[in-house]
């Protein structure tokens, strides 16, 4: 019940919101009082979302978009805002995996599709809901990237330079519209057991391709330890979602950051890059 107060009154769209941690988000989000647009290309899995929410009691609505075209992004996000209100809250999380292989080796039309799904809807949904969070002088887009845009990732290229490309982005924006009251975040949710993950899971790639071979590590990460539990990633994200973090606007963050810390540091280092701070080597110019 404490959590359902928590966003009341709050109006959050979130994109990729028919199934992974889109469908996760959304809950989350819905259980913390907050009505919910969701946007996805599968009408299906984006009314079983919906469904979920609404019979937990939360309100959600929903629309049908092909994010990476800017005619459909925009009608979306028109769409829910006439039906559950302003958006408070952007959580620009649809992606796809892209191809995998070497960079040389795999489609460039496949390759550059990623970058228009993963980047260019972030990027339009972001630009379709900043008019009117600068008009009010308040709101937060929480963009889902990955360590993968932060760290290679041989064999999936297109994915790594599409997340890089967003914690770029959510730098620049974070800067441009901190004047207006917006704050931006990059997010890395951690290596889930559900979403882009799932296929993985199940191994049903063909025995000897890329697929089959990153399928393969991602089960071992999990195996060993090394993903993250949903819980963390919907409790960071109301965190955002309500303004404690707006110190830390334009910063990338991870579901295995100490938060709290993060804070501090903030506090004593006002308009640094934090993600700069963690690092052990001088900051150089640059």
């Amino acid at each position: 019940m404490r959590q359902r107060r928590e966003l009341a009154g709050a109006v959050a769209v979130v994109t990729g919101g028919s199934r992974g941690i889109g469908r996760l988000l959304g809950q989350a989000l819905a259980g913390a009082g907050a009505a919910v647009g969701l946007i996805a290309r599968s009408g299906d899995e984006l009314a079983e979302s919906v469904r979920l929410i609404t019979e937990d009691g939360g309100r959600a609505a929903a629309a049908l978009a092909d994010l990476s075209k800017p005619a459909e992004a925009e009608r979306a996000i028109r769409s829910l805002c006439r039906r559950i209100g302003p958006a408070t809250l952007l959580v620009n999380n649809a992606g796809i995996g892209g191809p995998v292989g070497d960079s040389w080796h795999v489609a460039a039309g496949a390759w550059w599709q990623t970058i228009e799904v993963n980047l260019g809807s972030a990027f339009l949904c972001t630009r379709a809901v900043l008019p009117g969070m600068m008009a009010r002088r308040a709101g937060r887009i929480v963009n889902i990237t990955s360590k993968a845009g932060v760290q290679r990732w041989p064999q999936m290229s297109a994915y790594a330079v599409s997340k890089a490309a967003i914690i770029k982005l959510t730098e620049n924006v974070a800067a441009e519209a901190r004047t207006n009251g917006v704050r931006v975040f990059s997010v890395d949710p951690g290596l889930l057991p559900i979403g882009l993950t799932r296929n993985a899971i199940a191994g049903t790639a063909a025995p000897g391709s890329g697929e089959a071979r990153r399928d393969a590590w991602l089960r071992h990460q999990l195996a060993v330890g090394h993903g993250s539990d949903p819980v963390w990633q919907s409790r960071l994200l109301i965190r955002i979602a309500t303004g404690e973090a707006d110190s830390l606007s334009g910063c990338h963050l991870s579901v295995h950051d100490d938060l709290d810390q993060m804070l501090t540091l903030a506090t004593h280092t006002p308009q640094t890059d934090i993600y700069r701070l963690r690092r052990t080597e001088p900051a150089t110019a640059g």
